[in-house]
C-alpha cells in the first residue's frame, strides 16, 4: 500500500479560509470564488473539480443557506457562512445545512452573534481535528495490516489497500449518521421553541 503519511499530507486538510484571508471590503460573486478558488484549489479531487461556481452560491442563495445579500456584494458574514456550508456539504444534504445554520443566519442578523467569534472557534476545532484524522488513519492501518496478516492471499497490497477504504467509509457513515441525527434534535428543539 501506499505511505499513508505522504497521502495525508497530499489531501489540504489544513486549507481553509482564514479571518485574516477575508477582505474588509464586500466582494462579488467572481471575487468569492477566487477567493475559494485560492483557498481551496488544491484540496480538490482532480484539476476539473470546481470548489465554488455562481451556480452554487446561487443555489445557496435561493436555498436560503445564508441570509440575503446587498447590491450584488458579498459581506465578510457571507463569506464566513459560504466556507462553513463548504465544509459541511462533504457530510450533510443542502437541507441539513439549512437546517444547521438556520439560527446562526438569525442571531447574525439581529445582532446576536459575532460570526467571526464563532467562525474563529469552528477553525480552532477544525485544526484539533486534523490531529486527530491523522492518528486515527495510521491507527485503522495498523489495524488493517494486522488483519491481513491473518491470511495468506495473493497480492495483499490489493486486499489491504481495500479493507483500508471499507474501514474509512465505514468510519465517515458513523460520523455522519451521528451528525445526521444532531440535525435532527436541532429541528426538534427549535419546533418545540416555536410552540
Amino acid at each position: 500500500m501506499s505511505n499513508i503519511a505522504e497521502l495525508l499530507a497530499d489531501l489540504g486538510l489544513e486549507n481553509n479560509i482564514a479571518l485574516e484571508d477575508i477582505p474588509g471590503i464586500d466582494l462579488y460573486m467572481d471575487q468569492v470564488i477566487q477567493l475559494f478558488e485560492k483557498s481551496f484549489g488544491s484540496s480538490t479531487r482532480n484539476d476539473e473539480d470546481k470548489v465554488l461556481t455562481k451556480t452554487m452560491i446561487n443555489n445557496y442563495a435561493k436555498g436560503k443557506l445564508f441570509f440575503p445579500i446587498k447590491n450584488k456584494k458579498y459581506s465578510k458574514e457571507h463569506l464566513i457562512l459560504i466556507s462553513l456550508i463548504y465544509q459541511l456539504k462533504g457530510g450533510l444534504s443542502i437541507q441539513d445545512i439549512k437546517q444547521t445554520l438556520g439560527g446562526i443566519n438569525d442571531r447574525v442578523e439581529t445582532g446576536e452573534l459575532q460570526l467571526e467569534q464563532f467562525y474563529k472557534s469552528y477553525l480552532n476545532l477544525h485544526e484539533k481535528n486534523i490531529e486527530i484524522f491523522n492518528q486515527d488513519v495510521l491507527k485503522t492501518e495498523q489495524d488493517v495490516n494486522a488483519e491481513v496478516q491473518k491470511f495468506e492471499a495473493e497480492k495483499p497490497e490489493e486486499l489491504e489497500t481495500v479493507l483500508l477504504i471499507a474501514s474509512l467509509v465505514n468510519l465517515s457513515n458513523f460520523y455522519r449518521k451521528t451528525a445526521e441525527k444532531l440535525v435532527d434534535q436541532l429541528a426538534e428543539k427549535k419546533e418545540i421553541d416555536k410552540g
